[in-house]
Order: structure tokens, then sequence, then C-alpha cells
């Protein structure tokens, strides 16, 4: 059974992933960690990027220079645009290589970490979808401890995302992950309705 996780940025995404990674019948991927696999200099996705983008966003050595693409895509629509179509287009296709090659046969859960599950067409190989929304100012907070940039800048990258009723709206599940939330009770509740079905 595969099990989606997604939300915006700050929401709790990645603790869920970590939680559910240490049951012994769950394999976790991450939509994050297949896309920086996948930043190494001349992998196929790269020579794309630099093709769609130009060589302004690459270093010496032909790795990405992360803080100036993530300047670029913060603030420019299009090049975002170009830039998400390729990444749906690499990621998915190696995600699902992942799953039919790389996941025991033991395992009951294949939870896909994916922060634009919807938008990369995602879901569409999810048996259930589980959101995680929060507090505006907390997501803030939490992005800003991860990432160690300003607050303005966080509330920039969340000014591009899309708002909690998108993913309400979509999701089969929706975790409240609000001050006090004890997300294990909060994902151990939603599997023993996902087993009862």
């Amino acid at each position: 059974m595969i099990i989606g996780i997604t939300g915006t940025s700050g929401s709790g995404k990645t603790t869920v992933g970590n939680i559910l990674s240490k049951r012994e019948d769950v394999f976790v991927i991450d939509a994050d960690s297949v896309a920086k696999e996948l930043n190494k200099p001349n992998t196929s996705y790269m020579k794309a990027i630099r093709s769609s983008l130009g060589n302004d966003f690459f270093l010496e050595d032909g790795n990405l220079d992360r803080k100036k693409l993530a300047d670029e895509i913060y603030s420019n629509n299009n090049s975002r645009e170009k830039l998400n179509s390729l990444t749906f287009k690499y990621v998915v296709d190696e995600i699902l290589e992942i799953i039919k090659n790389d996941v025991d046969e033991n395992k009951n859960y294949i939870v896909l970490d994916a922060p634009l599950l919807f938008e990369s067409g995602l879901h569409n190989f999810c048996d259930y979808t589980i959101s995680l929304i929060s507090e505006y100012e907390t997501k803030v907070k939490r992005i800003c401890d991860r990432d160690n940039i300003t607050e303005e800048t966080a509330k920039k990258r969340l000014s591009i995302q899309h708002d909690d009723n998108y993913y309400i709206e979509k999701s089969d599940y929706v975790i409240n992950n609000y001050a006090g939330c004890n997300l294990e009770l909060e994902i151990e509740r939603i599997i023993n309705k996902i087993e009862q079905i």
C-alpha cells in the first residue's frame, strides 16, 4: 500500500516521515532526498536544468548554485515553472523505479514524503494521502530554524505555496500539527483507520 504525505514547508512532513521510518513494516521515500541524488553533476536532470535555465545557476565544479537558484525560483514564476516541470519528470520517474526495484517485499507500506505530491501527479500512485497543516507563524519559525534563513525569506517561500485549504480538500486524511499535537498518536490513528478499511 502506498501512502503519500504532503503539506507546505514547515508543516512537519519530515518529522512524520522519520516517525514512520522507525516502523519495520514501512519503507519511506523522501522526494527531496531523491531530488538531491539527481542533483549531481552530469546527470540527465542536471543537463536538462542547464539547457532550460542556462549556465548562470551552476558553479565551476558542475554543481548547482543552490542559493542563486533558490533566489531565482522564489522570485520568478517562469523559472519556477520550468524547474518544477523538470523536477516532476525526473523525480517521479526515479521514485517509480525505487518502488519497482528497491522495496523489500516484507514491507506493508510505502510512504512517499513529497512536498509537491499533488502538483507532480505522485498522488495518482497513492492508495491514500495525508496532509499536514499548521499555524502560519509556527511554520515560519520551523523554516527559519531548519534552513537558517530570515523570517522575511521564510514568509516569501510560504507566499508562493498553496494554503492549507488546498491540502484539506485534496487529501484523504489531515493532521492538524498545531502546538501540543502528538504526531505519533495521530499517525497511529490514521494507520489504524486505513487497516480497518
